[in-house]
């Protein structure tokens, strides 16, 4: 009888330790990881949109938010089966993201951080399920060019918010702010940023007008009405202004002697955006075939990322758990 007992009381013994732990706050590593994971399908999801573009696959799903009308997923014979599988592959993919949003979220509100952590958090899930109606809007006005782009600066945004939320989460909640940079290389972070939302607004200026419409049975439908190439040299003049501004901040860091984490990611910034500037160029040169616009995309993501990243680094909490 008494052995049963025991091995009775060892059973719930080990529910109870499974439920503790369970129930254990997640650690900062955790949370970082689950950050990271959100900032790269943040800027995931753009390229996989960007070869929805360029495959002429945006009106594979032809309504929203059913693929089709009277069916949630796509359907033999109401659009070539590629522009429906890739239209579609992207939209679910938007559910992948939204639970990597929502894990994000639970992970922080259930270690109690601080409220900036969790408003970035719950910031990233409504802006996905703001994405998905803008996204909806798209499809239902025929990619009008200005929907498109709609579509595509928030995302930016998103993609900023997520970098931020990564650098916060590592810090240490009850630690006091420090200031890391001069008062003038910390008003460069922010002209920067200016600079470069310029930047990302005329590439979509760009993009509304050049050949891609973003489905084969729209053609130059409601596109943007003005010369591309035009358009091309004042994005390519956003661009070198942004370029300008990062440098100065380069410089500003190198002499103040910021910190080397700092530095080490305003100089990366600068190796991501002569990467983007060649893409840039060879779009222009070569008539922006359609292998470049993923690329180009991917880029834009990553530009915007390690600008928030050394926009954080001006003013953290430290010491940081890294």
């Amino acid at each position: 009888m008494s052995t049963t007992h025991e091995t009775s009381l060892t059973s719930t013994d080990g529910v109870l330790a499974r439920l503790r732990a369970a129930w254990t706050p997640p650690s900062i590593r955790l949370q970082r990881i689950l950050a990271l994971l959100l900032l790269l399908g943040q800027g995931g999801i753009t390229v996989t949109g960007s070869l929805v573009r360029v495959t002429g696959s945006g009106l594979g799903c032809d309504t929203w938010p059913l693929c089709h009308e009277g069916s949630l997923v796509p359907v033999a014979g109401a659009a070539p089966w590629i522009h429906q599988a890739i239209e579609f592959g992207n939209r679910l993919l938007a559910i992948v993201l939204s639970a990597a949003a929502v894990a994000v979220l639970v992970a922080v509100v259930r270690a109690k951080r601080r409220s900036e952590i969790i408003w970035l958090a719950g910031a990233s899930l409504a802006g996905i399920g703001v994405q998905a109606v803008i996204g909806g809007m798209s499809v239902l006005m025929n990619l009008h060019w200005w929907t498109v782009a709609l579509h595509f600066l928030p995302s930016m945004i998103l993609v900023w918010i997520a970098a931020l939320l990564y650098m916060r989460i590592a810090e240490t909640d009850d630690a006091q702010p420090q200031r890391r940079f001069s008062s003038i290389a910390r008003t460069f972070t922010i002209v920067a940023a200016v600079a470069l939302s310029l930047v990302l607004i005329t590439g979509t200026m760009v993009t509304g007008s050049g050949p891609h419409s973003g489905d084969a049975g729209v053609g130059m439908e409601g596109r943007l009405d003005l010369d591309t190439r035009m358009l091309a040299y004042v994005h390519a003049a956003a661009m070198y202004v942004y370029l300008f501004t990062t440098l100065v901040t380069v410089y500003l860091l190198r002499r103040d002697h910021a910190p080397k984490d700092a530095f080490r990611t305003a100089l990366v910034l600068v190796g991501a955006l002569l990467v983007q500037w060649a893409i840039g160029v060879t779009q222009f040169y070569l008539g922006v075939p359609r292998w470049t616009v993923p690329m180009h995309i991917a880029m834009s993501s990553v530009v915007v990322a390690f600008c928030a990243f050394l926009y954080a680094h001006g003013r953290r909490r430290m010491p940081t758990l890294v």
